[in-house]
């Protein structure tokens, strides 16, 4: 069968009850095997030698694959043939002695920092968890069975099966980037599965008393370290603190912060991404860019009174552009809040929370006051309605009213 291949075709190919080739019209040479059931398998470029010898050139897996990524690895193997070079033989040299740790440092590495927002963060979880396979052939066929015992080893270990599966998307990455270069034929993990997880775990969230305690802690902070740079200024003048920093409206950024995140639900690192061009106080409205939101889309919260508020004081005590919440070691980015977190935790006398447990808290009180799941969604910025499903139990009202339809004359 001969036809273009582009993914309309692929998604139109039919079962004849055995497995067959689509030959590319186009490049010469290319093409794509189908199974019996009428479905992609893998990607083929056939190609003659300088000595005149027949040779087929795997590309790649079709689930991995996109046609027009296939289509250009075979471009590039035919150019290798022009050039008098047997692709094969490129492929070997290109796959000699290549570890699974020098895969990662010459090749994925880049790829990894260019594509993802947590690049960095990818690397240094692979190193960490994966360093007893960093010297492992990268075509070592065992990756499967010796994987499935760190899944094991790991649950065992008390490490929880949504912790464990993230580690291994990292490594499954790397593979699938192996095979789309052409580095493997077949991806080592494809027969390694996720572990089963709760996706209704309990949600933390303060109850009232908590968060008494936890806004009651925040004040309480603030005046600590304001008695603390007042007695600063008056023992060394000048060179204590600035008047501005002890009568300004926050002590420093934790307060303005932690009430941000209460009253919008903001990841953390959208948090201290944002900037005051993101702000709009006539329109009560913050604008995340897609560079800093975790989907990678641009996303609009709304500030509700208490927010606005925040913002305008913070900005009136921290006048200038850039950032709203800088370093106040760098004037960049900021990077922790880790040790005043902790500290304010005990001062509030509050177990089991963390930063990100404020966005459960923020959805869990929209809940619990009778906004729709999908209104919440949005506001989280969740991707599909699925994980806004955590929150359902907290509006028990509704299923109530359900099922007592049951009763009703």
């Amino acid at each position: 069968m001969k036809a273009k291949i582009t993914q309309n075709l692929l998604r139109t190919l039919k079962e004849t009850g055995k497995g067959y080739d689509v030959n590319d019209t186009e490049l010469p040479g290319f093409a794509v095997r189908v199974s019996s059931e009428g479905k992609p398998t893998s990607y083929s470029v056939r190609y003659r030698t300088a000595t005149g010898r027949r040779q087929r050139l795997k590309i790649g897996s079709a689930h991995v694959l996109s046609p027009a990524q296939a289509r250009e690895l075979a471009q590039e193997a035919l150019a290798d043939v022009t050039k008098g070079n047997d692709p094969q033989d490129v492929k070997r040299a290109l796959r000699g002695g290549q570890t699974l740790g020098s895969f990662i440092d010459n090749e994925y590495a880049a790829a990894c920092l260019a594509f993802q927002k947590r690049g960095r963060e990818t690397l240094r979880r692979l190193r960490y968890h994966f360093a007893e396979y960093w010297d492992w052939p990268l075509e070592d066929r065992s990756y499967a069975s010796a994987i499935t015992a760190w899944q094991t080893k790991r649950l065992a270990a008390g490490v929880k099966p949504a912790t464990v599966n993230r580690d291994l998307k990292c490594l499954k990455a790397v593979f699938s980037h192996a095979v789309r270069t052409g580095c493997l034929d077949v991806h080592p993990l494809s027969s390694v599965r996720q572990l089963k997880t709760d996706t209704q775990a309990v949600i933390r969230y303060l109850d009232e008393e908590e968060e008494r305690r936890f806004l009651s802690a925040l004040d309480k902070r603030e005046e600590r370290i304001r008695q603390v740079r007042a007695r600063a200024h008056q023992d060394h003048g000048d060179g204590g603190a600035a008047p501005e920093l002890i009568q300004g409206s926050f002590a420093d950024h934790l307060k303005p912060m932690v009430l941000l995140s209460l009253h919008t639900g903001l990841r953390r690192g959208e948090l201290v991404s944002i900037e005051w061009g993101d702000v709009s106080f006539e329109r009560s409205m913050l604008t995340l860019r897609g560079s800093v939101t975790k989907n990678g889309k641009t996303r609009h919260v709304p500030l509700n009174s208490v927010a606005r508020s925040v913002l305008r004081d913070w900005r009136d005590q921290t006048p200038g552009a850039g950032l709203v919440f800088k370093s106040p070691r760098t004037g960049g980015r900021l990077d922790s809040v880790s040790a005043a977190w902790r500290s304010l935790m005990t001062l509030a006398d509050i177990k089991d929370f963390r930063w990100h447990d404020m966005r459960h808290h923020f959805a869990s009180k929209l809940v619990m006051a009778g906004v729709d799941l999908n209104t919440v969604r949005e506001l989280l910025g969740h991707g599909d309605i699925k994980m806004t499903l955590r929150y359902a139990h907290l509006a028990p009202e509704h299923k109530a009213a359900a099922v007592e339809r049951l009763v009703q004359t």
